[in-house]
């Protein structure tokens, strides 16, 4: 029976200090050699209206990070579900920067018009063949 408790105890300190720490949300996508881990503010629930920044921590295989200055990469922002032949809804523009451990990674600042699910196209390639053309998409859903 004590140790019953004890069990108990140690348990819902477990959850309770396991609660409290913050998820940082990533999304990790793969095309050909290209890797991205990709971040929306905040956490992942971006709202309507209000502005939120994206980002793309592009690596090569290997591990070795990919700069926004050595990638002709562009973001296109679509509603989903989408047609093949879809126009994206607009193209922010992308600009480096520093977010955790990476550094001048392709960013931008989104501000969406509505709720619902929308998809966001980073694709590119490399300014000096280093790497083959890649497109990822990641699906967003904006509170209203």
């Amino acid at each position: 029976m004590f140790f019953l408790n004890q069990f108990k105890i140690v348990t819902i300190i477990s959850l309770l200090t396991f609660a409290s720490i913050p998820a940082i949300a990533h999304n990790v996508e793969v095309s050909e050699e290209v890797a991205a881990t990709f971040h929306i503010e905040p956490n992942h629930n971006p709202q309507v209206n209000q502005p939120t920044t994206a980002w793309f921590a592009l690596t090569r295989r290997g591990g070795n990070s990919i700069p926004l200055s050595q990638c002709h990469c562009i973001l296109r922002v679509y509603r989903t579900p989408r047609a093949n032949d879809a126009t994206p809804l607009f193209e922010p523009a992308l600009i480096p920067i520093n977010v955790e451990k990476y550094r001048e990674i392709p960013g931008a600042k989104i501000t969406f018009p509505q709720g619902g699910a929308y998809e966001l196209e980073i694709s590119g390639t490399a300014k000096d063949q280093s790497f083959a053309p890649f497109k990822l998409s990641y699906t967003v859903n904006v509170v209203p």
